[in-house]
């Protein structure tokens, strides 16, 4: 069994099976559309793949573009072990190697010159002619029945290639730059000779697939490096975008070995915003609160930047990982890293007034929150509070009135191994 696409024409029963071309990969986040050119002499298109690459398929997304078809049948091949059933093959036992007979290729159920019947392990027997690779996998064949010879585009959905971004923010006392990594993903036993590669970025819903999901996720365990070739490095260039999505290309093609992830450089965004800050996210309480601020970081790119994971490097060394969202160009991206415990907190809420209707319930209260900050710290560092407050109406200082829920934003340089305080005022009127 060949560890490849094999998509094959048969005229009648005599003629032999034809050739593959190359394939193209439409890759998203999450799944991968595969479109494979394929020329039929005859009545007949054989389609066989690897029982690992069938289960990553997801249910009704194989189609056959430009050439039709009056019927499609799948079946299951034997694998290349039980075509060796009845047949002598060779079992080691410690120094020795003697011939049995394969009696049963699912079990490996052997008999020996005696006549005894009993199971072995597949690492321990050897053959008369080299196995392929993953000698016990069967394989599915769609076989297509045609009215007629012709070419076409064979094209199906697959879990099995994916790919995602990775980004390092490197950062010092003399700024910070970011850079993005591409990782391509193939996690079965199938391999690609890709002739055009695009990437797609963004949100695209698909059928789910369970099943092929599992699997990709035990795979993952098991991938191995991609060794160097004299083939030209792809590069990645933009596209720009479609309805929502953001396209890349690779400008050459290559080839995508089975059970393997292929690395490329991917963006170099220029950082028009980047800030430092310790940072607290909360909701409005009225009881007393103390605690440690995180580690927070913002900052906004010059480039669409897709959802991926960041690690990030303070002057070399490695302070956190966070995963960035799907961002637009110059959206703004906040993140914490984990807790910062030179700098503490505590939050005191003060009933300030209070409104209550004719029956006595109260209907408007207005409070003063407070913030005491105090850093350990040799250096001033900015303080940040996002504080959610909820009811009918909600009014913070001077701010308009908003309905259902209100947010407070506090910001406060608190100095080198000092102290400092800052407050503000809400009224929650539920009237």
């Amino acid at each position: 069994m060949k560890n490849s696409l094999s998509v094959a024409a048969a005229v009648a029963t005599t003629l032999a099976l034809g050739t593959a071309s190359a394939a193209d990969l439409r890759i998203y986040p999450s799944f991968t559309e595969v479109r494979q050119p394929v020329t039929a002499t005859g009545t007949s298109l054989n389609v066989t793949l690897p029982q690992s690459a069938w289960e990553s398929v997801l249910p009704g997304s194989l189609d056959l573009e430009g050439l039709p078809f009056s019927s499609a049948a799948q079946t299951l091949q034997s694998n290349w072990l039980s075509g060796l059933e009845g047949q002598t093959v060779f079992l080691r036992r410690g120094d020795t190697t003697e011939p049995v007979t394969l009696v049963r290729a699912r079990d490996l159920l052997v008999r020996d010159a005696q006549g005894r019947f009993f199971n072995v392990r597949f690492e321990d027997l050897s053959f008369s002619a080299a196995p392929p690779l993953n000698p016990q996998s069967p394989s599915q064949t769609l076989t297509y029945t045609l009215p007629r010879a012709g070419t076409g585009t064979l094209t199906y959905l697959t879990r099995a290639v994916t790919w995602s971004p990775r980004y390092t923010l490197n950062a010092s006392s003399a700024g910070a730059n970011l850079t993005a990594l591409a990782d391509l993903r193939n996690t079965t036993d199938l391999a690609y000779d890709v002739q055009n590669t695009e990437l797609y970025a963004g949100d695209v819903t698909v059928q789910a697939n369970p099943q092929a999901e599992a699997a990709g996720f035990a795979a993952d365990t098991v991938m191995r490096a991609v060794p160097a070739t004299a083939a030209p490095v792809p590069k990645i260039q933009s596209q720009g975008e479609l309805r929502g999505l953001t396209r890349y290309d690779l400008t050459t093609p290559f080839t995508l070995p089975a059970n393997s992830v292929i690395t490329l450089p991917f963006l170099t965004p220029k950082l028009s915003r980047f800030e430092r800050y310790a940072g607290l996210d909360t909701y409005f309480g009225t009881g007393t609160r103390t605690g440690t601020l995180n580690r927070s970081y913002r900052l906004e790119a010059d480039q669409r930047l897709p959802a991926g994971p960041l690690t990030v490097r303070e002057d070399g060394r490695l302070v956190g990982q966070t995963t960035l969202p799907d961002t637009r160009k110059g959206g703004t991206i906040d993140f914490s890293l984990g807790e910062d415990p030179d700098i503490e907190y505590t939050r005191t809420t003060a009933q300030t007034a209070q409104v209550k209707d004719a029956k006595g319930n109260v209907t408007k209260t207005t409070y003063k929150v407070t913030y005491a900050f105090e850093s350990s710290k040799d250096r001033a560092v900015r303080a940040e509070i996002t504080e959610r407050i909820g009811g009918r109406i909600i009014t913070i200082d001077t701010m308009a009135p908003v309905k259902n829920q209100g947010t407070a934003n506090l910001r406060v340089d608190v100095p080198a191994k000092g102290k400092v305080s800052k407050s503000f005022t809400v009224v929650i009127d539920n009237s």
